[in-house]
């Protein structure tokens, strides 16, 4: 991990793992983030929005479509209290940015601005659910275009190009994704060719908690940083190996921060 200064935009932008697997944090507040959407969203130039956590690094150096992909997203903000605990102990200070955390803000931007979105991902139940929870939440929004791709689906394939096609059609200028790790980032970056107009923000499990298909962690476990461990809790086959593998890499990453302090 090394702190760089970027001397055009005053942003501290932070590198994440080790070489040639590095991707980048490049977006350290909540205030820059939706100050950048907003600009995106209203001269229409898209974006790719990814939040990185710990599993996301232990895919990285086995996954180059998942590296590629990566790479390939305007901005990149910090998903999960240990890659927050990592920037700071290589003396930056970043915020916690949650992709489920982030979509009813976003979706205040796009209503404020009478920008559609779009929902892809998850089941078509989970995003009716979610569609109704989010314009009751946020007065004036509008969910254009709505599609749960089937089991088996391609991020790159001619399904996802369709997609696209139906995306662009819509009038959405703002497509939530929640095809979880690494499909729905490698969606966000063939959509940056496919439909350039869009914003693209990868949000994992967040719209099953939106429609009550997924129960989140209570808030007091959240704020204890031991969301992991409900998640875990709640489905340990798949959660526990996850989070295995996570704590295996952070010895190192810890190393690598304490160097570049």
């Amino acid at each position: 991990m090394q702190p760089i200064r970027n001397t055009q935009n005053s942003v501290c932008v932070l590198k994440f793992g080790k070489e040639p697997y590095q991707v980048e944090v490049n977006t350290a507040t909540r205030d820059a983030l939706f100050r950048t959407v907003e600009e995106r969203i209203t001269n229409g130039s898209g974006f790719a929005l990814a939040t990185l956590n710990l599993d996301h690094l232990t895919k990285l150096p086995v996954d180059p479509a998942f590296l590629s992909a990566y790479r390939a997203h305007d901005l990149v903000v910090a998903d999960g209290r240990p890659v927050v605990w990592l920037a700071r102990l290589a003396g930056a200070k970043i915020d916690l940015m949650p992709g489920s955390d982030m979509i009813v803000p976003l979706c205040e931007i796009c209503a404020a601005l009478s920008a559609p979105i779009a929902l892809v991902g998850s089941s078509d139940a989970a995003l009716e659910g979610a569609a109704k929870a989010l314009c009751a939440r946020v007065p004036g929004l509008v969910v254009s275009y709505s599609h749960a791709p089937p089991y088996g689906f391609d991020p790159a394939g001619r399904d996802a190009d369709r997609i696209f096609a139906s995306l662009t059609a819509s009038g959405a200028a703002l497509c939530f994704i929640a095809l979880g790790a690494p499909k729905q980032e490698v969606f966000a970056a063939r959509g940056r060719s496919q439909s350039p107009g869009l914003g693209f923000v990868s949000i994992g499990a967040g719209l099953d908690f939106l429609s009550g298909h997924q129960v989140r962690a209570p808030k007091v476990m959240r704020m204890l940083a031991l969301e992991w461990m409900w998640r875990a809790l709640q489905s340990p086959k798949r959660m526990f190996p996850r989070y295995a593998r996570c704590f295996a890499i952070l010895p190192g990453l810890v190393m690598q921060a304490l160097r570049h302090r």
